[in-house]
Protein backbone atom coordinates (compact mmCIF):
# COMPACT_ATOMS: atom_id res chain seq x y z
CA UNK A 1 0.00 0.00 0.00
CA UNK A 2 0.97 3.21 -0.85
CA UNK A 3 0.32 6.60 0.21
CA UNK A 4 0.47 9.96 -1.76
CA UNK A 5 1.03 13.04 0.85
CA UNK A 6 -0.27 15.78 -1.23
CA UNK A 7 0.50 19.92 -0.32
CA UNK A 8 -2.07 21.37 1.18
CA UNK A 9 -0.44 24.31 0.29
CA UNK A 10 -0.65 23.53 -3.18
CA UNK A 11 -3.65 21.30 -3.60
CA UNK A 12 -4.37 18.83 -6.53
CA UNK A 13 -1.00 18.19 -7.92
CA UNK A 14 0.56 15.31 -7.75
CA UNK A 15 4.46 14.33 -7.27
CA UNK A 16 5.82 12.92 -10.24
CA UNK A 17 7.27 10.30 -8.25
CA UNK A 18 3.75 8.78 -7.69
CA UNK A 19 3.29 8.49 -11.34
CA UNK A 20 4.03 4.57 -11.63
CA UNK A 21 2.39 3.67 -8.19
CA UNK A 22 -0.25 5.04 -9.65
CA UNK A 23 -0.26 3.71 -12.99
CA UNK A 24 0.56 0.36 -10.98
CA UNK A 25 -2.75 0.73 -8.47
CA UNK A 26 -5.31 -1.79 -7.83
CA UNK A 27 -7.42 0.64 -6.25
CA UNK A 28 -6.77 4.57 -6.03
CA UNK A 29 -8.91 5.85 -2.34
CA UNK A 30 -9.14 9.66 -1.36
CA UNK A 31 -7.83 9.51 2.56
CA UNK A 32 -7.18 11.78 5.47
CA UNK A 33 -8.16 15.88 4.21
CA UNK A 34 -8.91 14.84 0.50
CA UNK A 35 -12.43 15.76 -1.17
CA UNK A 36 -13.27 12.64 -3.34
CA UNK A 37 -15.11 14.89 -5.36
CA UNK A 38 -12.31 16.76 -6.71
CA UNK A 39 -10.49 13.54 -8.00
CA UNK A 40 -13.68 11.32 -8.80
CA UNK A 41 -13.43 12.06 -12.71
CA UNK A 42 -9.74 9.82 -12.03
CA UNK A 43 -11.09 7.03 -11.00
CA UNK A 44 -10.28 8.16 -7.00
CA UNK A 45 -13.00 5.97 -4.82
CA UNK A 46 -14.14 7.57 -1.48
CA UNK A 47 -12.84 7.82 1.80
CA UNK A 48 -10.08 4.97 2.06
CA UNK A 49 -11.08 1.48 4.15
CA UNK A 50 -8.82 1.06 7.21
CA UNK A 51 -7.18 -1.77 5.71
CA UNK A 52 -6.13 -1.19 2.41
CA UNK A 53 -4.84 -4.03 -0.13
CA UNK A 54 -1.21 -4.29 -1.34
CA UNK A 55 -1.16 -2.22 -4.40
CA UNK A 56 -4.03 0.21 -3.31
CA UNK A 57 -3.16 3.99 -3.51
CA UNK A 58 -4.51 6.18 -0.79
CA UNK A 59 -3.95 10.29 -1.86
CA UNK A 60 -3.79 11.64 1.61
CA UNK A 61 -2.74 15.18 3.60
CA UNK A 62 -1.01 13.37 5.94
CA UNK A 63 0.58 9.82 6.17
CA UNK A 64 -0.20 9.00 10.17
CA UNK A 65 -3.43 7.00 9.47
CA UNK A 66 -1.51 4.61 7.10
CA UNK A 67 1.26 3.24 9.62
CA UNK A 68 3.46 0.40 7.08
CA UNK A 69 2.67 2.40 3.87
CA UNK A 70 5.58 3.18 1.41
CA UNK A 71 5.33 7.22 1.91
CA UNK A 72 5.35 9.59 -1.37
CA UNK A 73 5.51 13.22 -0.38
CA UNK A 74 4.66 15.90 -2.54
CA UNK A 75 7.83 18.45 -2.50
CA UNK A 76 7.40 22.09 -1.39
CA UNK A 77 8.78 24.61 -4.24
CA UNK A 78 10.72 27.22 -2.87
CA UNK A 79 8.65 30.51 -1.34
CA UNK A 80 5.68 28.24 -0.42
CA UNK A 81 5.65 29.58 2.88
CA UNK A 82 5.18 33.11 1.08
CA UNK A 83 1.65 31.43 -0.19
CA UNK A 84 0.74 31.54 3.33
CA UNK A 85 1.54 34.69 4.34
CA UNK A 86 -0.54 36.10 1.15
CA UNK A 87 -3.10 34.14 2.32
CA UNK A 88 -3.58 35.33 5.66
CA UNK A 89 -3.04 38.57 4.64
CA UNK A 90 -6.04 38.62 2.52
CA UNK A 91 -8.03 36.84 5.00
CA UNK A 92 -7.52 39.29 7.45
CA UNK A 93 -8.02 42.42 5.13
CA UNK A 94 -11.20 40.34 3.50
CA UNK A 95 -15.25 40.89 5.05
CA UNK A 96 -15.17 38.91 8.69
CA UNK A 97 -11.43 39.58 8.99
CA UNK A 98 -9.33 41.95 11.08
CA UNK A 99 -11.20 45.42 11.28
CA UNK A 100 -8.17 47.46 12.29
CA UNK A 101 -6.45 45.77 8.97
CA UNK A 102 -9.51 46.49 7.50
CA UNK A 103 -9.52 50.56 7.85
CA UNK A 104 -5.52 50.92 7.21
CA UNK A 105 -4.64 52.91 3.79
CA UNK A 106 -1.02 53.36 2.05
CA UNK A 107 -0.52 56.38 3.95
CA UNK A 108 -1.54 54.95 7.59
CA UNK A 109 0.81 51.96 7.10
CA UNK A 110 3.79 54.56 6.13
CA UNK A 111 4.89 55.08 9.94
CA UNK A 112 4.90 51.04 10.29
CA UNK A 113 6.97 50.41 7.25
CA UNK A 114 9.96 53.16 8.78
CA UNK A 115 9.64 51.03 12.02
CA UNK A 116 9.79 48.16 10.96
CA UNK A 117 12.70 48.87 8.69
CA UNK A 118 14.82 50.60 11.18
CA UNK A 119 13.78 47.35 14.07
CA UNK A 120 15.18 45.05 10.99
CA UNK A 121 18.55 47.40 10.58
CA UNK A 122 18.89 47.19 14.58
CA UNK A 123 18.43 43.60 14.55
CA UNK A 124 21.29 42.76 11.66
CA UNK A 125 23.48 45.20 13.72
CA UNK A 126 22.94 43.32 16.88
CA UNK A 127 23.91 40.25 14.86
CA UNK A 128 20.65 38.01 16.44
CA UNK A 129 19.65 35.38 13.98
CA UNK A 130 16.13 35.11 15.96
CA UNK A 131 15.24 38.41 16.04
CA UNK A 132 16.55 39.00 12.13
CA UNK A 133 14.26 36.41 11.19
CA UNK A 134 10.82 38.44 12.92
CA UNK A 135 12.31 41.67 11.78
CA UNK A 136 12.19 40.12 8.54
CA UNK A 137 8.93 39.07 8.53
CA UNK A 138 7.52 42.24 9.92
CA UNK A 139 9.29 43.89 6.74
CA UNK A 140 7.41 41.14 4.41
CA UNK A 141 4.61 41.52 6.20
CA UNK A 142 4.22 45.68 5.44
CA UNK A 143 5.19 44.52 1.26
CA UNK A 144 2.10 42.29 1.82
CA UNK A 145 0.03 44.16 3.64
CA UNK A 146 0.84 47.47 0.93
CA UNK A 147 0.10 45.09 -2.37
CA UNK A 148 -3.38 44.24 -0.68
CA UNK A 149 -4.61 47.35 -0.10
CA UNK A 150 -3.35 48.42 -3.77
CA UNK A 151 -5.98 45.45 -5.08
CA UNK A 152 -8.79 47.02 -3.99
CA UNK A 153 -7.84 50.53 -5.56
CA UNK A 154 -10.51 51.36 -7.67
CA UNK A 155 -8.45 53.21 -10.60
CA UNK A 156 -5.41 51.17 -10.84
CA UNK A 157 -5.39 48.06 -8.85
CA UNK A 158 -2.43 45.46 -8.47
CA UNK A 159 -1.50 42.54 -6.41
CA UNK A 160 1.09 41.13 -4.53
CA UNK A 161 1.65 38.75 -7.74
CA UNK A 162 1.79 41.71 -9.98
CA UNK A 163 4.59 43.11 -7.52
CA UNK A 164 6.23 39.99 -7.81
CA UNK A 165 6.58 39.67 -11.43
CA UNK A 166 7.49 43.06 -11.59
CA UNK A 167 10.71 42.15 -9.32
CA UNK A 168 11.67 39.53 -11.29
CA UNK A 169 11.39 41.08 -14.73
CA UNK A 170 13.85 44.17 -12.96
CA UNK A 171 15.95 40.77 -11.40
CA UNK A 172 16.48 39.48 -14.92
CA UNK A 173 16.77 42.28 -17.27
CA UNK A 174 19.49 43.46 -15.28
CA UNK A 175 21.70 40.51 -15.12
CA UNK A 176 22.02 39.43 -18.80
CA UNK A 177 25.54 38.21 -17.59
CA UNK A 178 23.46 35.48 -15.49
CA UNK A 179 20.18 34.79 -17.04
CA UNK A 180 21.30 35.60 -21.50
CA UNK A 181 24.49 33.36 -20.54
CA UNK A 182 26.85 36.44 -21.02
CA UNK A 183 28.20 40.07 -20.92
CA UNK A 184 30.92 41.81 -21.94
CA UNK A 185 30.56 44.54 -19.91
CA UNK A 186 30.46 42.58 -16.96
CA UNK A 187 33.94 40.92 -15.23
CA UNK A 188 33.40 41.88 -11.64
CA UNK A 189 31.15 42.79 -8.62
CA UNK A 190 32.26 46.66 -9.40
CA UNK A 191 31.62 46.40 -13.43
CA UNK A 192 27.91 44.79 -12.28
CA UNK A 193 27.70 48.10 -10.42
CA UNK A 194 28.16 50.08 -13.42
CA UNK A 195 25.99 48.31 -15.39
CA UNK A 196 23.21 48.08 -13.58
CA UNK A 197 23.07 51.41 -13.00
CA UNK A 198 23.31 51.82 -16.82
CA UNK A 199 19.98 49.42 -17.36
CA UNK A 200 18.46 50.97 -14.48
CA UNK A 201 19.21 54.59 -16.08
CA UNK A 202 18.23 53.34 -19.77
CA UNK A 203 14.75 51.42 -18.57
CA UNK A 204 13.53 54.37 -16.60
CA UNK A 205 14.76 57.15 -19.31
CA UNK A 206 16.39 59.07 -16.93
CA UNK A 207 17.73 62.62 -17.59
CA UNK A 208 20.33 63.24 -14.66
CA UNK A 209 22.27 60.30 -12.86
CA UNK A 210 20.36 62.06 -9.44
CA UNK A 211 17.22 61.07 -10.89
CA UNK A 212 15.34 58.44 -8.38
CA UNK A 213 17.36 58.92 -5.67
CA UNK A 214 15.15 59.23 -2.59
CA UNK A 215 15.46 62.48 -0.86
CA UNK A 216 13.30 61.58 2.14
CA UNK A 217 15.74 59.36 3.34
CA UNK A 218 18.19 60.00 6.29
CA UNK A 219 20.26 62.88 5.58
CA UNK A 220 23.83 60.87 5.61
CA UNK A 221 22.54 58.30 3.61
CA UNK A 222 21.17 60.57 1.13
CA UNK A 223 23.98 62.69 1.06
CA UNK A 224 26.10 58.92 0.54
CA UNK A 225 23.75 58.34 -2.01
CA UNK A 226 24.00 61.30 -4.04
CA UNK A 227 28.46 60.87 -4.00
CA UNK A 228 27.84 57.72 -5.49
CA UNK A 229 25.77 58.15 -8.18
CA UNK A 230 27.43 61.31 -9.12
CA UNK A 231 31.10 59.24 -9.19
CA UNK A 232 29.77 56.65 -11.11
CA UNK A 233 28.89 59.45 -13.66
CA UNK A 234 32.50 60.49 -13.62
CA UNK A 235 31.61 63.43 -11.86
CA UNK A 236 35.02 65.36 -10.40
CA UNK A 237 35.31 65.53 -6.23
CA UNK A 238 36.26 69.35 -6.85
CA UNK A 239 32.90 69.93 -7.59
CA UNK A 240 31.52 68.35 -4.68
CA UNK A 241 29.76 71.46 -2.48
CA UNK A 242 32.31 73.32 -0.60
CA UNK A 243 32.16 75.90 2.58
CA UNK A 244 32.66 76.20 6.31
CA UNK A 245 28.99 76.03 7.52
CA UNK A 246 27.51 72.76 9.21
CA UNK A 247 25.72 71.07 6.20
CA UNK A 248 28.28 71.59 3.72
CA UNK A 249 30.90 70.09 6.65
CA UNK A 250 28.84 67.15 6.90
CA UNK A 251 28.45 66.42 3.07
CA UNK A 252 32.60 66.92 2.78
CA UNK A 253 32.99 64.25 6.18
CA UNK A 254 30.44 61.88 4.54
CA UNK A 255 31.67 62.04 0.89
CA UNK A 256 35.43 61.64 2.22
CA UNK A 257 34.28 58.51 3.77
CA UNK A 258 31.76 57.15 0.37
CA UNK A 259 34.84 57.97 -1.70
CA UNK A 260 36.97 56.07 0.48
CA UNK A 261 34.71 52.50 0.16
CA UNK A 262 33.33 52.85 3.41
CA UNK A 263 29.19 53.23 4.48
CA UNK A 264 28.95 56.47 6.52
CA UNK A 265 25.68 55.86 7.35
CA UNK A 266 26.83 52.12 9.04
CA UNK A 267 30.11 53.80 10.40
CA UNK A 268 27.73 56.61 12.35
CA UNK A 269 25.58 54.73 13.39
CA UNK A 270 28.23 51.91 14.89
CA UNK A 271 29.52 55.03 16.81
CA UNK A 272 25.98 56.16 18.25
CA UNK A 273 25.42 52.47 19.33
CA UNK A 274 28.44 52.45 20.94
CA UNK A 275 28.14 56.36 23.01
CA UNK A 276 24.57 54.62 23.76
CA UNK A 277 26.44 52.00 25.62
CA UNK A 278 28.73 53.77 27.24
CA UNK A 279 26.20 56.24 28.78
CA UNK A 280 24.24 53.69 29.99
CA UNK A 281 27.52 51.86 31.44
CA UNK A 282 28.44 55.29 33.66
CA UNK A 283 24.94 55.32 34.25
CA UNK A 284 24.64 52.18 35.73
CA UNK A 285 28.00 52.43 38.05
CA UNK A 286 26.53 55.76 39.27
CA UNK A 287 22.95 54.02 40.13
CA UNK A 288 25.10 51.41 42.02
CA UNK A 289 26.66 54.48 44.45
CA UNK A 290 23.31 55.71 44.89
CA UNK A 291 23.73 58.49 42.37
CA UNK A 292 20.60 59.04 40.25
CA UNK A 293 22.01 62.65 38.90
CA UNK A 294 25.13 62.88 37.78
CA UNK A 295 27.41 65.72 37.88
CA UNK A 296 30.24 66.90 35.16
CA UNK A 297 32.83 65.12 37.40
CA UNK A 298 30.63 62.48 38.06
CA UNK A 299 30.44 61.40 34.62
CA UNK A 300 34.25 61.47 33.75
CA UNK A 301 34.39 59.37 36.97
CA UNK A 302 32.05 56.57 35.85
CA UNK A 303 32.59 57.10 32.21
CA UNK A 304 34.09 53.29 30.99
CA UNK A 305 38.07 53.67 29.99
Amino acid sequence: MTAVVLSERLGAVLPTAALPALRAATAVYAGEGVPVERWSAFGVDGAAPEDLEDGAVVLTTSAAPYPGAVVITTPEPMGAGLLDAAAVMHRLRSPGGCPWDAEQDHESLRQYLVEETFELLEAIEDGGRAAMREELGDVLLQVLFHARVAAEDADDPFDIDAVAAELVAKLVGRHPHVFEGHDPAVHDATSQQHRWEELKQAEKRRESSVDGVALGQPAVALAAKLVQRTGRAGLPVDLLPEGDDTGTTLFAVTALAKLAGEDPETELRQVCRQFAAKVRDAEAKARAEGLESLTADDWRRFWPS
